[in-house]
């Protein structure tokens, strides 16, 4: 059975919650606030966490970098915020996806078992990787597009290798430039745009309407399967 900790401080929100997904077969634990969050966590480590972004004490900000210290545990964030600023926040601070209140259950269902999907399909990193007629090898520096072998700068390579790492997953802006270009890179964020364009003319059949490297407006990337 798929343990579950649900974080939300509203008493109403998270009984109700954690009644519909005790029926749909998950192992609920609640937290009302970011300390019990954490404790929990510590104490009966869950497969999968619902974090309300506005808890007490603890921010629900900080609960999921503190988690990401030590655990890759999906996390999906529930928001009553739908401003960019608050769901970039978010995911760069290490969630997997977001849903916005109030949202379906239906919705959240499926947002749950496509975190759980990706997650317990992921493997460590491999030499070579393959998604959606794209065929790369690591070592070799090696990339193959639809059976063709194609050229590609080290940037371009770089950036490819993380989305395919990630892939069925937004990658912000913010986390892209850190991963590829480093942490401590100041240059123009338009750096990225131009080397996805570059990589979209390689990739796709149509690169002016990309059915894999796809935009996500406001946040940032995501490549398709």
């Amino acid at each position: 059975m798929t343990q579950l900790l649900l974080v939300e401080d509203s008493e109403d929100v998270r009984e109700t919650l954690a009644y519909l997904l005790r029926r749909e077969g998950y192992d609920v634990r609640t937290a009302s606030d970011g300390r019990k969050a954490l404790d929990c966590f510590e104490n009966h480590p869950p497969d999968v966490i619902l974090l309300d972004l506005m808890i007490p004490g603890v921010s629900g900000i900080d609960v999921c970098r503190t988690i990401r210290l030590t655990s890759d545990v999906p996390i999906i964030m529930l928001t009553a915020k739908v401003g960019e600023a608050d769901i970039v926040v978010g995911l760069e601070s290490g969630a997997d996806d977001y849903v916005t209140k109030p949202f379906s259950t239906p919705e959240l269902l499926a947002r749950l078992r496509s975190v759980l999907r990706r997650h317990r399909s992921s493997t460590p990193p491999s030499p070579v990787l393959a998604v959606a007629g794209l065929e790369m090898d690591v070592e070799r520096h090696r990339v193959v597009v639809d059976g063709q072998a194609v050229e590609m700068p080290l940037r371009e390579f770089e950036l490819l290798e993380l989305l395919m790492h990630n892939v069925g997953r937004v990658l912000t802006r913010r986390q892209i430039i850190e991963r590829v270009w480093g942490a401590d890179y100041y240059g123009d964020t338009k750096t990225l745009d131009v080397h996805v364009r570059r990589l979209r003319a390689k990739i796709e059949q149509d690169p002016a309407h990309p059915r894999h490297l796809v935009t996500v407006r406001g946040l940032g990337y995501r490549l398709e399967e």
